[in-house]
């Protein structure tokens, strides 16, 4: 479990009850919308209104402690910020899964940016597709 007091604080935030909830909401599921991370944080502390949580999600973002995970044609989920990975998200259920970044798949992007003479900070790929739960459910 991480120590989200420590990872707030070196991230120059303080520590307060709603942030290590936030975290520790999305830690568990991994990716989740404003909407679900609200609902999860209200069953702990039900005088937090939405507008709070989004605000602390858009200040844990700004100084790194959160990540936005866009899903086209949905709602963004949000996740803690980790090492540079893909996203497997389901076009059918919205479900994202983290994969670890191949080696093909960083020399392909090390490449394109030594080609283009451009100097890559961070990435995010996100690959979508239907996952096997819902392909199964489609042969059904």
């Amino acid at each position: 479990m991480t120590d989200y007091a420590t990872l707030l604080k070196e991230s120059g935030l303080k520590a307060t009850f709603q942030r290590m909830n936030i975290l520790e909401v999305i830690e568990k599921s991994g990716h989740m919308s404003v909407e679900e991370i609200y609902k999860e944080v209200a069953r702990v502390h039900p005088s937090l209104s939405l507008a709070t949580i989004y605000k602390n999600i858009i200040l844990m973002m700004s100084k790194g402690v959160l990540v936005e995970v866009p899903i086209a044609g949905k709602k963004s989920k949000y996740e803690l910020a980790k090492v540079d990975h893909m996203h497997l998200i389901c076009t059918e259920c919205g479900e994202v899964e983290d994969r670890s970044c191949l080696e093909s798949t960083d020399k392909i992007l090390h490449d394109l940016s030594e080609q283009e003479h451009f100097k890559l900070s961070k990435r995010q790929i996100n690959l979508y597709g239907v996952c096997e739960k819902c392909q199964v459910q489609e042969a059904s």
